[in-house]
């Protein structure tokens, strides 16, 4: 049986937490920031708990993980 691969695009975005979840980062911090103001960048900055609903899928994704 040959290796699974691990899908790239995927093992860039999440990483997996200690107790078993995946933990993301936020959109909309890359550019037009100019009218975002200060706060809601500030907050953006901060990662996220990846829901419940897509936790099968990124797992088949990052299979060594």
């Amino acid at each position: 049986m040959p290796k699974m691969k691990t899908n790239r695009g995927a093992a860039k975005r999440f990483t997996k937490t200690a107790s078993g979840r995946f933990k993301r980062s936020q959109a909309y911090l890359n550019h037009i920031l100019t009218k975002k103001s200060t706060k809601r960048k500030r907050h953006l900055r901060h990662g996220l708990i990846v829901d419940a609903a897509d936790h099968q899928s990124i797992k088949r994704m990052l299979p060594y993980s």
